[in-house]
């Protein structure tokens, strides 16, 4: 199984080589890189070339590794039993009230599938270590029911962060790791193609010209990222805003229009404003 890019997901020449190190390694692949650079897309679009079933996991700051496993629900089954009636039956058997988590599913599937655990930094600190050591063994024992979980096929897992905490160093040590760079001009045309096709040259230019100038502006608490260029150009589109209104008559750069699609807090947007009055005042 190897992963050679998409139509609809622009993957560099050293990202397609890290997710078929990881695969050929049987290492989960462990991704970094600034929001809005394709993490999370990148599980779905190696998914689909591969055409294996996608599986996420989205954690939260309360997620337990337990929970990728399974979970039993103690409270449904207690509920059923004081009903009594006809899900009398049902109680009896506690595998009625075991609910399959994503690794489980993965497991047992027939075939080999993708795992997507996003934004793995947002967990405990030992939730990496709990994970990883169920991935290692590609089996566990659901002590309820008294059954051993064996793998069928090992999955491909993708594993995200955004560096809000450190990693375990155990943890590092058992995945593949690969950052996302932000892309560069040539490479962000080549995303803007392939999400809008018939884009004019003109528009196309100016718009990557103003973004990429707005992402060097000195002390911006949130750089745009690709999901919001490609928003911005939507909007752009849909509003039939014209090349030539991305900039002020001189070709100093202006407060762009529907910049509330680039710039999302109200620092950043006060701090452009001031510039461009500077700017202004200082010809």
């Amino acid at each position: 199984m190897r992963f050679e890019g998409s139509n609809t997901y622009v993957a560099t020449p050293d990202l397609m080589l890290a997710v078929n190190a990881a695969i050929t390694l049987q290492r989960p692949l462990l991704i970094k890189g600034e929001p809005g650079t394709g993490k999370t897309m990148l599980a779905e679009e190696v998914a689909n070339a591969l055409g294996a079933p996608l599986l996420q996991w989205h954690i939260k700051s309360t997620t337990k590794a337990q929970q990728g496993l399974y979970e039993y629900d103690a409270v449904s089954r207690l509920r059923d039993s004081q009903l009594g009636g006809k899900d009398g039956e049902r109680v009896r058997d506690i595998a009625n009230y075991i609910v399959k988590g994503v690794l489980w599913q993965a497991l047992e599937a027939d075939k080999p599938t993708v795992i997507l655990i996003d934004e793995i930094d947002k967990a405990d600190i030992e939730f990496p270590n709990d994970l990883l050591r169920e991935l290692d063994r590609m089996e566990f024992y659901v002590y309820e029911t008294q059954q051993l979980v064996k793998a069928k096929h090992r999955p491909i897992v993708f594993i995200t962060s955004n560096n809000e905490k450190e990693l375990p160093d155990a943890f590092l040590r058992r995945c593949f790791f690969h950052y996302i760079k932000f892309p560069d001009s040539e490479t962000m045309q080549k995303i803007v193609d392939v999400h809008f096709p018939g884009l004019k040259k003109a528009l196309l230019k100016e718009a990557l010209e103003v973004f990429f100038e707005l992402r060097e502006v000195p002390g911006l608490k949130k750089k745009p990222s690709t999901s919001e260029l490609l928003d911005w150009l939507k909007l752009l589109l849909a509003e039939e805003i014209p090349p030539e209104a991305l900039r002020s008559k001189d070709r100093k750069v202006a407060v762009p229009p529907l910049h509330g699609a680039l710039l999302k807090n109200e620092q950043d947007v006060h701090l452009f404003e001031r510039l461009v009055f500077m700017a202004k005042h200082n010809r």
